[in-house]
């Protein structure tokens, strides 16, 4: 069974994508997704290994059961490159590391631009702080380079990744051709409604990452449950059939965002693909939109 796709600017974005960011073997983990049905790809060049992932994307291809138009692949652009005269060379790389002809999306990976030339992804002051960028750049400057690779037709589409909505809005007033999707972090503890709502009245289609939660995040609250371990959500998932990742997942689907869900495990890859035999009730959003506290 095909993925439901949403539309992203001039595509259509299959609703679940696969996550690259911290693979174990990121080869032979978008190998399995493929495999698996995944068509939607969200990779990253800060996340180091999309050498690797280009690999298994030409095998698979190579391979006859699948076509470059049967995938929608996304990727980023660095803090280090904002500057405009950095941000083709720097999708070039990624278009070479991912042995692509086009990327279908191409996002602005943050909204901090990061000192160039430096070397390395990161780079940090003599106290270990990020350095930002000494001169840097308007999101005007950044957003213009960014259009031209949709002029040349190396991305198909262009879009912000981590934006607020005041970041947004000075992009849109700026843009030729408008951002077509915005990317942040979005589950049941953090399920950034406003910008949704910012998104839908503006056209733009919405990514939500870390669905299953954040262990990390710098929003959680000390005495927060784990969201697979909420009473709520694992009282929905029997009542479906399903597992509480499914359940988190769907959740977003049916909010009508897309989602990535990442997994190294062969048996949660599959897993987290399959929640369109299900559909939450009204009862069931309720509760999972009762547990942003």
């Amino acid at each position: 069974m095909s993925t439901p796709t949403i539309k992203c600017g001039v595509s259509q974005m299959p609703v679940v994508g696969f996550g690259t960011s911290r693979t174990a073997d990121p080869g032979a983990e978008v190998e399995m997704a493929i495999n698996a049905g995944y068509r939607h790809f969200d990779c990253a060049s800060c996340y180091e290994n999309e050498q690797e992932i280009g690999l298994a994307f030409t095998k698979m291809l190579s391979c006859g059961g699948i076509k470059r138009e049967d995938l929608f692949i996304t990727s980023k652009l660095w803090g280090t490159n904002h500057r405009g005269h950095l941000v083709e060379a720097a999708c070039d790389k990624t278009l070479s590391d991912l042995q692509l002809d086009y990327l279908d999306l191409y996002l602005i990976h943050w909204p901090i631009p990061l000192e160039p030339g430096l070397g390395g992804r990161d780079p940090n002051d003599h106290n270990g702080m990020p350095l930002i960028d000494s001169k840097p750049p308007p999101f005007s400057e950044t957003w213009a380079a960014m259009e031209k690779l949709v002029e040349s037709g190396k991305c198909k589409n262009i879009g912000l990744s981590n934006f607020n909505i005041a970041q947004i809005e000075e992009v849109l007033g700026c843009a030729k051709i408008k951002p077509a999707n915005l990317q942040v972090e979005s589950h049941a503890h953090l399920p950034n409604l406003e910008l949704l709502e910012f998104c839908k009245k503006n056209g733009m289609s919405f990514v939500a990452y870390s669905p299953l939660g954040n262990p990390g995040s710098v929003f959680r609250k000390e005495d927060q449950v784990d969201l697979l371990h909420e009473e709520d959500v694992l009282r929905i998932a029997e009542k479906h059939s399903a597992s509480a990742g499914q359940v988190l997942i769907r959740y977003q689907v049916d909010k009508g965002n897309a989602v990535i869900p990442k997994s190294v495990t062969p048996s949660r890859i599959e897993e987290n693909l399959k929640v369109f035999g299900f559909s939450l009730d009204a009862s069931d959003m309720e509760a999972l939109n009762n547990l942003y506290k």
